[in-house]
C-alpha cells in the first residue's frame, strides 16, 4: 500500500524555541523542538484521581488536565527520562509523591496535526507532601475527584467555562462505554 506524501522530504516552515511547524507534501503539522516529549501522570488511589487546572494561552481559558511535564526541557536535562520527569512534575504540580509507578506506554496527542507524543505513567501509593500548585510562573489548582462522580464533575467544570483536556477520556471511558 502506498501512502501519499509519506516519502516526500520534510520541510521546516518555522522554528521557535519550543515548536517547529513542518510540511511534508500537502500535510502541515507541528512538533516540539529538540525532540522534547512529555510525561503525563495518571495519579489514582482509593477511587479518586488527581487533576490539575491551569490557564492555557492557546485556549484562552483554564483547562482541566492530568498532571504532566516536559522531559528534558531544562538546561542540563538531556539525561532526563519519563519516570524522573513524572516524579518531579507530580510533586511540583500536585504536592503528592507516589510509592508505585507503572509505565503505560507512549501515546500520540493529535496525530493528524502534531507529532508530539507523551509517556503515560500511572502513580499509586500517593502521599501529600506539600501544597503543590506548580512553579512561580504557574497558577495550578489541584483537584481530587471521585471516579464514581467523574462525569458529573466534568460537566460542572465545563459549565464553569473550563476547557477539558482529551486525556479526561481515560477516566470517562468506563462511563461512556458501560
Amino acid at each position: 500500500m502506498s501512502i501519499a506524501d509519506a516519502d516526500l522530504p520534510e520541510e521546516i516552515a518555522w522554528e521557535g524555541k519550543w515548536i517547529v511547524a513542518k510540511k511534508r507534501g500537502k500535510w502541515e503539522y507541528a512538533s516540539r523542538a529538540r525532540s522534547i516529549r512529555a510525561a503525563v501522570i495518571l495519579a489514582v488511589e482509593d477511587g479518586e484521581i488527581l487533576l490539575v487546572e491551569q490557564y492555557r494561552v492557546p485556549l484562552g481559558q483554564r483547562c482541566l488536565e492530568l498532571p504532566a511535564g516536559l522531559i528534558g526541557d531544562d538546561d542540563g536535562g538531556e539525561d532526563d527520562d519519563p519516570l524522573s520527569a513524572a516524579k518531579r512534575e507530580l510533586e511540583e504540580e500536585t504536592g503528592y509523591t507516589a510509592a508505585h509507578w507503572q509505565d503505560c506506554g507512549e501515546f500520540f496527542s493529535s496525530p493528524g496535526m502534531v507529532s508530539e507524543s507523551f509517556t503515560l505513567l500511572k502513580a499509586t501509593g500517593l502521599t501529600r507532601v506539600s501544597e503543590g500548585g506548580g512553579t512561580d510562573s504557574e497558577d495550578i489548582t489541584v483537584h481530587r475527584v471521585k471516579l464514581a462522580e467523574f462525569p458529573r464533575a466534568i460537566a460542572e467544570f465545563r459549565s464553569q467555562g473550563i476547557g477539558i483536556d482529551t486525556r479526561m477520556l481515560l477516566a470517562l471511558g468506563p462511563h461512556l462505554l458501560g
